[in-house]
């Protein structure tokens, strides 16, 4: 028998999805630090996985533009870069086109814990498929895929 989780605004009435995307998030954010400590980067906030991910795709950003993202002061985002750097996650470069400005890249350390964070994203998502099945499990992805395309693709970011 399944439990079920009754929220304020739940039961019949629903509402209940939201409260339970953020729970699964919480769950999957705890356990994946969880086994990063135990592998060897147990320095790794979850504030930080949204720098990685941000500098991931675009292959580096200056400190205005990751505070620009993350919706913090451009010194709030050189405090976080240097904890990055200090820590062996980031570089700063020269950037190519203003010799004031400084783009942060990842470094081999910073790449490998994203690749550790996607493995451990697949184990997850493999125990999800075990307990929901398959079938289930592709369904909440496309229907997930869709409301956030309906949503405009909003970034990933914290909501501070």
């Amino acid at each position: 028998m399944v439990k079920r989780l009754v929220f304020i605004s739940g039961g019949l009435m629903g509402g209940e999805i939201p409260g339970l995307l953020g729970m699964a998030f919480h769950a999957v954010m705890e356990e994946v630090h969880t086994r990063l400590a135990e592998e060897g980067f147990s320095d790794v906030r979850p504030a930080h996985g949204f720098v990685f991910q941000y500098l991931s795709v675009r292959g580096g950003a200056t400190a205005v533009e990751l505070g620009e993202h993350l919706g913090v002061t451009k010194q709030a985002a050189v405090q976080l870069v240097d904890e990055l750097d200090k820590r062996g996650y980031v570089d700063r470069r020269p950037h190519p086109g203003d010799r004031r400005a400084r783009v942060v890249v990842l470094t081999p350390r910073g790449w490998a814990c994203i690749e550790r964070v996607v493995a451990l994203w697949a184990d997850i998502e493999h125990r999800w498929a075990t307990l929901v099945g398959p079938e289930k499990l592709t369904t909440l992805r496309e229907s997930l895929s869709a409301f956030v395309v309906e949503a405009g693709s909003p970034p990933i970011r914290p909501l501070w």
